[in-house]
C-alpha cells in the first residue's frame, strides 16, 4: 500500500521594522492555499515562543498581525510554522513554514562609562597641551551608521576665564581632554565640562552625555617675600645647636599648601656652621648655629639667606591665540637664571628670589685647651723599668687674648702605671707594666691626659695615650684546678687536667706535662693536648689521698711544679666522679654512731649503778631502851606521798619488845639522808640534769614520810630511794639525747628565802639548834640524836641545811 507524504515549503518571507511607530495591531502579510474550506494555526518565535503573543493569525482568513515591537539586538529573525485543517479538522497536506526579518533600527544612542568623572587635583602649574582625562563611550546598534558616533565639548567655556580652553581628541570610542592656555586657581577652582557623544543614524541620531568636573590645585602664583628677623643674633662660641634668629616672610598663595610652604637656603656657610628649618604653623625660617663659632677667627658672622617654596613658582599669561595648536603664553618662572626663553610656544621670563642677611655677634668665654695630637700611640716591651719615658703632649689654648697657664694632669690611668710631668706633659712609667693585666686589653693599655687652663671658669681639654705592650716570657704554666676525683675500677682511670700559660706566642703554648719520677709507676700522663692532659690511675691503686708533683712547661721551657691532690673514691656516678659526697655521708654515719654508744655507755653505766644499790644486805637498828622515853607510834597522815607502797614490820606494844626489829624516826630520817647524800655522790652525773628545787623537794618528802612513818626493812628504804632517784636522772638525760641544744643544767635556781629573812616557802615549821656543843667522837649508839649522829655523817657546813629540813616534833625530841 502506497501513502502519499506531505510536502514543506515556504509560502512567503516577511520584515518588521524594529523602530515602527504606528497603532498595534498591525497586518504583516495573509497566508492563502489552493483549498478551500480551511483553517488555520502558527507555532514558533512570537507566537508560542519568545518574544510570545507578538505574531497572531486569522483561523479563516489566514491574516497574520504583528501586537508589539521586536528589539532587533535580541531577535534578528523570526521563524514559524503555519499548519492548515480542513472543515473535519484534519490536517491537509500542506505544511507551510514562515520566516520574518527584523529589521535594525536606529534605536540605542551612545553610552558613556561613567555619567560623571571627577577630576580631583590638577597643578595649576600644568602645562597646555598636558591630558587631563580620557572618556570612553559605546554603541549597541548593529548598522554602521547607528553603531559609529562622534564626541563633542557641548558646554560654554567659563565667561570669567578666557584664557582657557578645553578641547577634545577622539580615537574610536575615547576621547581625551586637554587644555589650550593657562590654568588659574585664583579665577576658578574647579572646571565642570559636559561631553556629549552622539551616532550617525541616517532617519535619526542619538546622543548622550557626561559631565566632567576637574578642580584646579592652587600653583605656586607668587614668590614668598622675607619681611624681616627676630631672635638674640647672638651665640657664645662653643655652643652648638642653639637657635639665634627667626625669619618671617609672606606669601600670597593659599596657607598650607606647597606653593605656600617656604623653603630656606643658606647661601655661603661652607664650614656649615649655620642650619635653618621651616616652622610648620607660622612659615617662620629658624636659623640655628649647628657648629660651635670661634671668638678668635671672626667675633661678627654674616650670613645670607634666601627662600622660595616646595613647588617652582610661576604665573602663566596668554600672549597669543590660534584657532589651530597650541597657543602662545609666558611663564613668569624664579627658578630660572637669566633672560625671557621661549620654548615652542611658551615664554619664560625670570623673577629674582628673596633675600635676607642675617648678622650674628660671637660672644668670647673661656675655651678649653687644644692638644696639637690629641691620640698618640707608643709601644713598649711589658716589666720594663719604672721612669722609663714614653712621650710627650703639648697643648695650646686657643684664646688668644688671655695668657692662660696649662697645667698636664692625669686622667683616667685605672691601673695608675704613668706620671705626668704637670708643666711639659712628659710621660713616663711609674710602676712595672704588666701585658697580663686585666686592665690591659687587646695588648693595648688606655690613659688619658688632661691639659689644665687657669682662665675663668677653669676648663680641661683631653687626650689619649694607647701604649700597646708586647709579651715576655713572665708567667709560668698554671692548673686551672689543683684536686681531682677519680674512681675507683678494675681498669685505668683517667683525669683530665687542664692548664693555661697567659703569655702570647711563642711564651705560652703548647704547654708540656710530666710527673717527677716518685710519683711515676702508679701513675702516667697520657693524650697530651696543647693546654692539658689525661692523667692515667692503675688499677693497683687503692682508694685514699694522693699528692703529686706536676710539672708544666710552657713553650720556651719555663717550669712550674703544682701539687696535683686526687682522692680515689668508690664512686656513685662514674662518668662524674666525685668523693666529696660519699666523704659527707661517712661523716654523718660516724656520728651517730657515736651518740649511739655514748647512749649505750650511759646506760650500762646506770645498771651497774642500780645492781650495786639493790645488793646491800638487809639490816635492823636497835632502838636502845633508855629514859630517853622516845617511842615509834602507830600514826596516819591526810599529806599525799609518793604511789610506792612500803611494807612495815609490825611493833610490839612495848618498846622492849623486839628491839632489834625497831627503829626510832629519828634514825629512819637520818638513814634516809645518808643514803641520799651517798647516791648524790655517786650519780653526781645524772644529778646534774636535776633542778635543785627538785632535790630539795625529794629530800624533803623523803624526810618528812620518815617522821611519820612506821618502822621497815632497810633495804627496802634504800632500794627505793635509789630507784625513784636513778629513774628520773636517767629520763632526764634521755630526754637531753632526744633535743639535742637544751642545756638541761641552765635553769634559774628557785630562790626559798633569802639571806636574813625568816620566811621561807617550806611548809615545815622552823626548828632551832641547841646551843650546847658535842662531841664527834661519840659512840654510834647515840645515834638518836640527831645532832650528834648528823656531826658523824655530814660536814659542819652541811649540818645547818639538814636541820632546817627536819618537822617541828623531831626538833622537840632533840630538846
Amino acid at each position: 500500500m502506497l501513502k502519499r507524504q506531505k510536502r514543506n515549503w515556504i509560502i512567503d518571507s516577511f520584515s518588521i521594522d524594529e523602530d515602527y511607530k504606528g497603532v498595534f495591531p498591525y497586518t504583516l502579510g495573509i497566508i492563502t492555499v489552493r483549498n478551500k474550506f480551511v483553517s488555520f494555526k502558527i507555532r514558533g518565535d512570537g507566537a508560542d515562543k519568545e518574544p510570545k503573543g507578538i505574531l497572531q493569525i486569522d483561523k479563516i482568513t489566514g491574516e497574520l498581525t504583528v501586537h508589539g515591537p521586536v528589539d532587533y539586538e535580541k531577535f534578528k529573525v523570526l521563524k514559524l510554522v503555519c499548519t492548515a485543517y480542513d472543515k473535519e479538522n484534519h490536517v491537509i497536506d500542506t505544511n507551510l513554514g514562515i520566516e520574518i526579518t527584523i529589521n535594525d533600527a536606529n534605536d540605542n544612542p551612545p553610552k558613556f562609562v561613567n555619567d560623571t568623572y571627577n577630576i580631583r587635583r590638577i597643578p595649576e602649574a600644568t602645562s597646555q597641551g598636558t591630558a587631563v582625562i580620557t572618556v570612553e563611550a559605546s554603541d549597541v546598534d548593529t548598522k554602521e551608521n547607528n553603531r559609529l558616533f562622534d564626541f563633542k565639548i557641548v558646554s560654554d567655556p567659563p565667561p570669567y576665564d578666557h584664557d582657557l580652553e578645553f578641547y577634545l581628541t577622539q580615537v574610536s570610542e575615547t576621547a581625551t581632554i586637554s587644555f589650550k592656555g593657562c590654568l588659574n586657581h585664583e579665577k576658578a577652582e574647579k572646571y565642570t565640562i559636559i561631553v556629549e557623544a552622539k551616532d550617525r543614524g541616517e532617519k535619526i541620531q542619538l546622543s548622550s552625555s557626561c559631565t566632567v568636573i576637574i578642580h584646579i590645585e592652587d600653583g605656586n602664583n607668587y614668590l614668598p617675600l622675607i619681611t624681616g628677623h627676630t631672635g638674640p643674633g647672638r651665640v657664645k662660641e662653643g655652643e652648638e645647636n642653639v637657635l639665634v634668629s627667626r625669619l618671617q616672610v609672606t606669601d600670597k598663595d593659599s596657607k598650607g599648601t606647597a606653593a605656600w610652604r617656604a623653603k630656606y637656603r643658606i647661601l655661603e656657610d661652607a664650614n656649615n656652621n649655620f642650619r635653618i628649618t621651616t616652622d610648620p604653623e607660622t612659615n617662620e625660617g629658624l636659623l640655628y648655629v649647628e657648629k660651635h663659632l670661634d671668638y678668635e677667627d671672626s667675633p661678627l658672622k654674616n650670613v645670607t639667606i634666601s627662600v622660595e617654596n616646595e613647588i617652582p613658582s610661576g604665573v602663566c599669561k596668554v600672549v597669543r591665540r590660534h584657532t589651530t595648536g597650541l597657543w602662545q603664553v609666558v611663564t613668569i618662572d624664579s627658578a630660572t637664571i637669566g633672560g625671557a626663553t621661549i620654548v615652542g610656544a611658551t615664554v619664560t621670563e625670570t623673577h629674582s628670589l628673596s633675600t635676607c642677611l642675617v648678622t650674628v655677634i660671637v660672644e668670647n668665654v673661656n675655651e678649653p685647651p687644644i692638644f696639637d695630637v690629641p691620640n698618640k700611640k707608643v709601644t713598649l716591651v711589658e716589666n720594663v723599668k719604672v721612669g722609663h719615658y714614653l712621650v710627650t703632649f703639648t697643648a695650646r689654648d686657643p684664646d688668644v687674648t688671655s695668657a692662660n697657664t696649662l697645667v698636664y694632669r692625669k686622667g683616667n690611668d685605672p691601673a695608675d702605671w704613668v706620671t705626668v710631668d704637670p708643666k711639659t706633659g712628659k710621660i713616663t712609667t711609674s710602676k712595672i707594666i704588666d701585658r697580663e693585666s686585666s686592665f690591659v686589653k687587646d695588648n693595648i693599655y688606655n690613659v688619658t691626659i688632661c691639659a689644665v687652663d687657669h682662665g675663668q671658669p677653669p676648663m680641661t681639654g683631653t687626650a689619649t695615650l694607647h701604649i700597646y705592650i708586647t709579651d715576655e716570657n713572665d708567667n709560668a704554666p698554671s692548673l686551672a684546678v689543683n684536686t681531682v676525683d677519680m674512681c675507683q675500677s678494675d681498669g685505668l682511670s683517667l683525669a683530665n687536667i687542664v692548664a693555661s700559660d697567659p703569655d702570647e706566642e711563642p711564651y705560652g703554648g703548647p704547654l708540656t706535662f710530666e710527673l717527677q719520677e716518685k710519683e711515676k709507676g702508679k701513675w702516667k700522663l697520657d693524650t697530651r693536648q696543647e693546654y692539658s692532659v689525661n692523667l692515667v690511675k692503675e688499677p693497683t691503686v687503692p682508694s685514699g689521698q694522693y699528692e703529686l708533683l706536676l710539672e708544666v712547661f710552657d713553650h720556651q721551657g719555663l717550669k712550674a711544679v703544682h701539687n696535683l691532690s686526687v682522692t680515689v673514691c668508690d664512686c656513685v656516678d662514674t662518668a662524674s666522679p666525685n668523693c666529696r659526697i660519699r666523704k659527707a655521708t661517712g661523716s654523718a654515719v660516724r656520728g651517730g654512731v657515736l651518740v649511739a654508744i655514748f647512749f649505750a655507755m650511759l646506760l650500762l653505766a646506770g645498771l651497774f649503778l642500780l645492781a650495786f644499790v639493790v645488793s646491800c644486805k638487809k639490816k635492823s637498828i636497835v632502838i636502845p631502851d633508855d629514859d630517853s622515853g622516845q617511842h615509834l607510834m602507830n600514826c596516819n597522815t591526810e599529806k599525799l606521798g609518793t604511789d610506792c607502797k612500803v611494807v612495815f614490820q609490825p611493833l610490839d606494844k612495848g618498846h622492849n619488845q623486839n628491839k632489834e626489829q625497831s627503829q626510832t624516826k629519828s634514825q629512819v630520817a637520818v638513814k634516809q639522808f645518808i643514803a641520799q647524800s651517798t647516791t648524790d655522790a655517786v650519780v653526781s652525773q645524772s644529778q646534774q640534769a636535776m633542778s635543785q628545787t627538785e632535790i630539795l623537794q625529794e629530800r624533803r618528802d623523803y624526810l618528812y614520810q620518815a617522821g611519820h612513818r612506821q618502822q621497815y626493812s632497810a633495804n627496802q628504804e634504800n632500794g627505793v630511794i635509789q630507784r625513784t632517784i636513778l629513774l628520773k636522772s636517767l629520763k632526764k638525760m634521755l630526754y637531753k639525747l632526744q633535743a639535742p641544744g637544751e642545756e638541761l643544767g641552765d635553769y634559774a635556781p628557785r630562790v626559798y628565802a633569802e639571806e636574813g629573812d625568816m620566811k621561807t616557802d617550806f611548809e615545815l615549821d622552823a626548828i632551832s639548834i641547841p646551843d650546847f656543843s658535842f662531841d664527834p667522837d661519840l659512840d654510834m649508839d647515840l645515834g638518836f640524836k640527831f645532832n650528834t649522829l648528823a656531826s658523824i655523817c655530814m660536814s659542819s657546813e652541811t649540818l645547818p641545811t639538814v636541820q632546817n629540813l627536819l618537822p617541828k616534833d623531831y626538833q622537840r625530841q632533840q630538846l
